[in-house]
C-alpha cells in the first residue's frame, strides 16, 4: 500500500512537470516570437487533433489527480470543468468554432484568422488601435502564463500541504493563509484561459464554474464546522476562503443545519483523508 501511495504521489508530480513545461514552452515561444509580426496561418494552426487529445487528457489527469472527486456535487463540478477543458483545447488547435461564428459579424473571412488573430483579445486591441497584434498576443499570452503558473502552483502546494496533515486539520504551509487555495487555483486556471484564448463556450462555463467552486468552498466549510467545531472555527476565523478581501460569514453562520440532501463527508481540501 505505501509503494502505491508513493508510485500515486510520483504520477501526479510527473503530470504537473508536463503541464508546467507545456505552459513554459508556450511563454517562451511566444517571447521569442514577440519581436516578428509572423502568425502561422489558419490552414498549418488548426486541425492539429493529436494536440486537442494530448493536453486534454493532460489537464483532465491534472484535474482528477489533484482534486481526487468522491462525491457527487465534487464529480459535477469536475465534469464541467472536463468539459471546459475539452472545448478550450478543441478550439484552440482543432476546428475553432468560434472563429467561424464571429468572422461573418467582422465581415471577414475565417482563414483570416491565424495563429495570432486567434488570441481574441489581443485581436481586439489590434482593432481598436491600442497595441500592435503580435504585442498583443505577448500580452495576453504573458498575463495568462502568469495566472495558470500560479494557480498550478496553489493546486500542488494545496495537495501537498494536505498529504502530509495525516487526517489532522491543516492550517500551516499555504492553508495558514488560504482556506481553499485549490479552488482558488482552479479559478485563476478558468480566468487565465479566458484570457489566452475565449472561445463561447469557455466563456459561458467560466462564471458558473467559478460559482460552482465558490458554493462548494462554503458546503465544506459548513461541513468542517458541523465535525470539528470550535477548533475549525477559529481557524475560519482568521483565515479567508479566498482573499484577504473575502474572509468568510460569521462563525455562527456556518454553524446553520447542513442540507440533508448532501453527502456529509469530511473534504480534501482542507483536512486530509486517506491517500490511497
Amino acid at each position: 500500500m505505501d509503494n502505491l501511495k508513493a508510485v500515486k504521489q510520483i504520477v501526479r508530480w510527473v503530470i504537473v512537470g508536463l503541464v508546467v513545461s507545456g505552459s513554459l514552452w508556450l511563454l517562451f515561444g511566444t517571447v521569442s516570437r514577440v519581436r516578428s509580426p509572423y502568425s502561422m496561418p489558419f490552414e498549418l494552426w488548426y486541425g492539429h487533433w493529436r494536440a486537442v487529445l494530448i493536453l486534454t487528457g493532460l489537464f483532465t489527469l491534472f484535474l482528477l489527480g489533484f482534486t481526487r472527486p468522491r462525491r457527487r456535487v465534487e464529480w459535477r463540478n469536475a465534469g464541467l470543468s472536463i468539459a471546459f477543458f475539452i472545448s478550450l483545447f478543441t478550439e484552440m488547435f482543432g476546428i475553432p468554432l468560434t472563429i467561424y461564428l464571429l468572422a461573418p459579424l467582422l465581415h471577414l473571412d475565417p482563414w483570416a484568422f491565424g495563429e495570432n488573430e486567434s488570441h481574441l483579445w489581443a485581436y481586439l486591441l489590434a482593432r481598436l488601435g491600442l497595441l500592435s497584434l503580435h504585442r498583443g498576443v505577448y500580452l495576453v499570452m504573458l498575463v495568462s502564463i502568469g495566472l495558470i503558473a500560479a494557480g498550478l502552483g496553489l493546486l500542488a502546494a494545496g495537495w501537498a500541504t494536505v498529504y502530509r496533515g495525516q487526517g489532522e486539520l491543516v492550517t500551516d504551509g499555504i492553508y495558514r493563509y488560504l482556506r481553499h487555495p485549490q479552488y482558488l487555483g482552479l479559478i485563476l486556471i478558468v480566468v487565465a484561459f479566458n484570457i489566452q484564448w475565449p472561445t463561447l463556450p469557455t466563456v459561458l462555463m467560466a462564471p458558473v464554474l467559478v460559482v460552482m467552486y465558490i458554493q462548494l468552498a462554503r458546503w465544506e466549510d459548513e461541513e468542517l464546522a458541523t465535525f470539528l467545531g470550535e477548533t475549525f472555527l477559529e481557524y475560519a476565523a482568521r483565515t479567508p476562503a479566498f482573499l484577504r478581501c473575502g474572509r468568510s460569514l460569521p462563525p455562527q453562520v456556518m454553524l446553520e443545519p447542513l442540507i440533508t440532501t448532501r453527502d456529509v463527508a469530511a473534504p480534501e481540501d482542507v483536512t486530509t483523508r486517506e491517500q490511497g
